[in-house]
């Protein structure tokens, strides 16, 4: 019953969203939907002259059930529907070798792979200078106000310069779109730390006093455990961030894999059942990452007597 309880009200969701979309499918399309309509001699009724400027379409196909459906059935069209996304997803997953370059499971591993090594590397950083943050008085005045700072620079703007500068150099492919992934992924394991460490109050550190306890056991006995539940939800915003980065990174510089080149053809060649497939691709593997950490935490924290954090 408990599982249930949180199954309903995420389909429901799910459902309301899946719903707009159907119907948002009509308006968007109807007009290219006309035009198809006209050119294949099926008969369109007119609109008034007052409602050729509307661009929505709606009094369109509403005085065309015609075209309602067309709208549904279009190659490209301005806005896919769910139906057809969900036809393209299926192809390019079950259909195509997972080594194929037309395979959206090939797309996903050469994304997950960059993904994956800059959230290590900008885990691995925002762990190490949320620990100098919280035990160097002048770290947390100087490095804490740049690990913000450096956060307001537009990812866009940034991207194309992390791979010019590490293209002129000679270093290419993988690691400048994990250096992008770390970038993004490393500044809310650096707040969530900073916020874990400091978490035990002033009675459990002065506890540790009374039993003669040194920094580096103070540390590993109190400050890192208290800091768990804090990593664990900065990682699953981290994670996220970094494939998001990894996406952005293979957008200017034209990658021929990945789910940022995906959608670069389906922009360039007119393929929006591409563009949206990698889409809800991206959005999947973000997911079941965001999933296979909450499970790492239930079990982690249980395993320290911390109950399961959800």
């Amino acid at each position: 019953m408990t599982s249930l309880r949180g199954i309903i009200p995420a389909a429901t969701v799910v459902g309301f969203i899946l719903a707009f979309w159907t119907l948002a499918v009509i308006p968007m399309n109807a007009h290219l939907a006309a035009d198809m309509a006209a050119r294949g001699d099926i008969v369109v009724t007119p609109v008034a002259p007052r409602d050729r400027q509307d661009l929505s379409g709606i009094t369109l196909a509403a005085k065309n059930p015609a075209v309602i459906a067309m709208t549904y059935t279009l190659d490209r069209p301005r806005l896919p529907s769910p139906h057809q996304v969900a036809a393209e997803m299926y192809d390019t997953i079950f259909t195509k070798a997972p080594t194929s370059r037309r395979s959206l499971v090939y797309h996903a591993w050469v994304t997950l792979s960059a993904t994956l090594l800059g959230f290590v590397i900008g885990t691995t950083l925002g762990v190490l200078l949320a620990v100098g943050i919280v035990y160097n008085r002048t770290m947390d005045k100087s490095v804490m106000p740049w690990a913000i700072t450096s956060q307001t620079i537009p990812i866009l703007a940034l991207a194309p310069m992390i791979i010019v500068m590490l293209g002129s150099i000679g270093i290419q492919g993988l690691l400048p779109k994990s250096v992008i992934s770390a970038y993004l992924s490393f500044f809310p394991v650096v707040v969530g730390m900073v916020k874990g460490l400091r978490s035990p109050d002033a009675m459990q550190l002065d506890l540790l006093r009374t039993y003669n306890a040194n920094r580096p056991q103070g540390f590993w006995k109190l400050r890192l455990p208290a800091s768990m539940p804090y990593l664990f939800a900065s990682l699953k915003i981290g994670i996220s961030a970094a494939l998001v980065g990894a996406i952005v990174g293979e957008l200017p510089t034209g990658a021929r894999a990945g789910f940022g080149a995906r959608m670069l053809v389906g922009d360039q060649y007119g393929q929006p059942m591409v563009t949206w497939a990698a889409l809800f691709g991206a959005a999947i593997t973000a997911a079941l990452l965001v999933g296979i950490l909450s499970m790492i935490e239930r079990r982690a924290l249980r395993r320290m007597g911390m109950g399961g954090a959800a």
